[in-house]
Parts: structure tokens; sequence; C-alpha cells
């Protein structure tokens, strides 16, 4: 009896773990090692040790594809944790007709990353929507580069991944909005806490695990982010290649029957290193808040 109690897990859960080791665990320390070498598709490789990573310490593409990706980050992080949130707490009342603004909501999220991008591409480009609006409203003189500036093109792809993320986080966000329970929320405006005071005292702390989920998501999201800046700063990357993020290299380094496969698994690896320091970062900021 007791060896069958031993063996019935493991069998329920080989599937799944022959899964993770196909897909994510033998992948994994592949890469690791191709890191270390200077394989090609075309010509194979051999072990050279660091030269790779020494390589990207001393490359200009890979720090401007790492700003670029510091600077995703940095601007769409904060804008994924906090617009959702405000937008599920305006649509999260049960009165007639708001299941349409849910759905008006989500559907950027189920709607084709090309379908979005060529819809902002049209309304980006020199003479398109929005600038006939900004110029008719006298906000600018000249129509605005929006796709031919490279700090106005970055900045276009992160409106876009805000925009098409906004509605998958509302709904992870309805959830937690409908966990707290309502009796604190009654309790705080007897005592007189106007709707703002309850938004910091009550919603924001019960809802702080969701955001640091949010959070983590939304960093991950962002530092693997490629499908928005190939879709509309194009497949070169904007002016000279100036909107290129990490993965956008990566992809184009190892691409092709002469791809440099193991700069591109160290670049990849690197990625890997910075992505867990900024999980393990959220984590921590979240805890010390939480303690404070």
């Amino acid at each position: 009896m007791r060896p069958r109690r031993l063996v019935t897990p493991w069998l329920l859960m080989a599937p799944a773990l022959a899964v993770a080791l196909i897909f994510h665990i033998v992948p994994f320390f592949r890469t690791v090692q191709l890191s270390f070498t200077d394989f090609r598709l075309a010509s194979g490789g051999q072990y050279v040790g660091l030269e790779n990573f020494g390589a990207l310490a001393t490359s200009d593409v890979f720090w401007l594809s790492a700003g670029n990706t510091l600077i995703y980050v940095v601007v769409a992080v904060p804008l994924l944790v906090t617009l959702p949130l405000l937008l599920a707490m305006l649509v999260q009342p049960k009165i007639p007709g708001m299941a349409f603004f849910r759905a008006s909501f989500y559907t950027p999220v189920i709607a084709s990353m090309v379908v979005v991008g060529l819809i902002w591409v049209f309304l980006l480009k020199e003479r398109g929507p929005v600038n006939w609006l900004f110029q008719t409203l006298r906000i600018v003189q000249q129509p605005l580069p929006f796709l031919t500036d490279a700090t106005l093109l970055l900045f276009s792809c992160i409106l876009v991944t805000v925009w098409k993320g906004l509605g998958f986080y509302m709904v992870i966000y309805l959830t937690a909005l409908a966990n707290v329970p309502g009796e604190l929320h009654e309790a705080a405006q007897m005592d007189g806490a106007g709707g703002i005071r309850r938004f910091f005292s009550v919603t924001i702390p019960s809802v702080r695990p969701t955001m640091l989920l949010v959070g983590v998501l939304s960093a991950i999201a962002a530092m693997k982010v490629y499908a928005e800046i190939f879709v509309i700063a194009g497949p070169t990357a904007g002016p000279g290649g100036q909107v290129r993020s990490m993965v956008f290299t990566i992809r184009e380094v190892g691409s092709g029957f002469d791809g440099q496969v193991g700069y591109a698994a160290a670049m990849s690896l690197v990625l890997f290193v910075f992505t867990i320091g900024l999980t393990v970062a959220l984590q921590k900021l979240s805890r010390e808040n939480a303690e404070a």
C-alpha cells in the first residue's frame, strides 16, 4: 500500500514534468551551454568561455537594446499597475449597461497584435487622426513625428502595449476588488472617510498582493517586448534601429543560417538574469511596503 502512495503522485505529475523537461528545462540548459560557444548553424561552434559576454559589455547595440528595454519597463509597468485598477473600479458597479464597457475595454486583449499595430500606425502617422486633432486644438503647430522620431516612436510602442494590456489586468483587478469586504468601506465611511481616503486606506491595502502580481507580470512582458516594436517600428526597429529591444536584437542576431546563435544565447541569458532580478526586487519592495 505504501509504495503505491509514493508512486501514484509521480505518475499523475509525469505528463506535466515531461512537458516542463522537454520544452523548458532542457532548452534552458542548452541556451546556457550555447552562450559559452561561438555556435552558428552554418559552421557549428567551439567553446569560447566568457568571450560572448565580453563582447556584449562593449557592444553599443546591446546597451542601446538594454536601455530601450529599461525605459519600456520603467514607463509601462507603473501605468499597467495603476490604470487597470482605476478602470476596474469604474466598471465594478453592477448597473445596467456596465457589461458593455467591460467587454469594450477587454476587446484589445483578444485582438491580433498585427491588427492593433496597423490601427495605431494609421492613427499616429503624420497626417493621421491624432496629429489632426492636436493641430485642430492648437496643441502643436506642426505634425508630431510619432513614427519617424526614435524617442516618440519608442513611447508610441509603449502606448500600444499599455492600451492593449489594460483589459487583461482590469479583469484581474475586478476579481481582487470583488473579494474586498464591503464592511471595510462601510466602517471607513462611518468614520467620515471620503472616496479618496477609502481608496488609499481600504482599497490599496486590500489589493496590494494583486498589484504585486500585475507588476511582476507586466514587468516580465515589458522585458520580452518584441511584437509591438516589429509591427509599429518595422523590421529595422525604427530609424537606424534606435528603437530595438533586447528580444528584438536577440532575434536579429541569432536568426538566419549564419546567425550568431552563441552570442544570441549569451544575450538571452543576460535578459533572463535581468528579469529574475527585477522580479525579486519588486517582491522585496512590496514586502517592505507591506511591513511599513
